[in-house]
């Protein structure tokens, strides 16, 4: 049986030396939680959409006219996306995101 000096030492040998900052993240996710929901959504939305078509991060982000990086990161769901992004999204992928009431006619 380890005595708990040894227990405690390996415990330190396996410790990150930064500190965690799962409490920043937990709060910040917390304050923007309203807005998250809608990324999260939309990135369900397009996740959905790129396996009907099979099309991937890379063709998608072609046909956005941006990188493939950020479309990682919208598909992340935690992208505080603009309206000329969603407008981009929505024409790449044929994907109405935004309720008609609010598309101009």
């Amino acid at each position: 049986m380890r005595t708990r000096e040894e227990i405690i030492s390996k415990l330190n040998a396996h410790s990150s030396d930064t500190p965690s900052k799962w409490k920043e993240k937990a709060e910040w996710r917390n304050a923007n939680k309203s807005w998250l929901r809608y990324s999260q959504r939309i990135a369900m939305m397009m996740l959905d959409k790129m396996e009907e078509l099979g099309l991937t991060q890379k063709a998608l982000a072609e046909r956005m006219g941006c990188s493939q990086q950020y479309v990682s990161r919208v598909l992340k769901g935690t992208e505080n996306l603009s309206i000329e992004t969603i407008s981009k999204i929505e024409s790449a992928l044929e994907l109405e995101i935004l309720e008609p009431a609010f598309v101009a006619r």
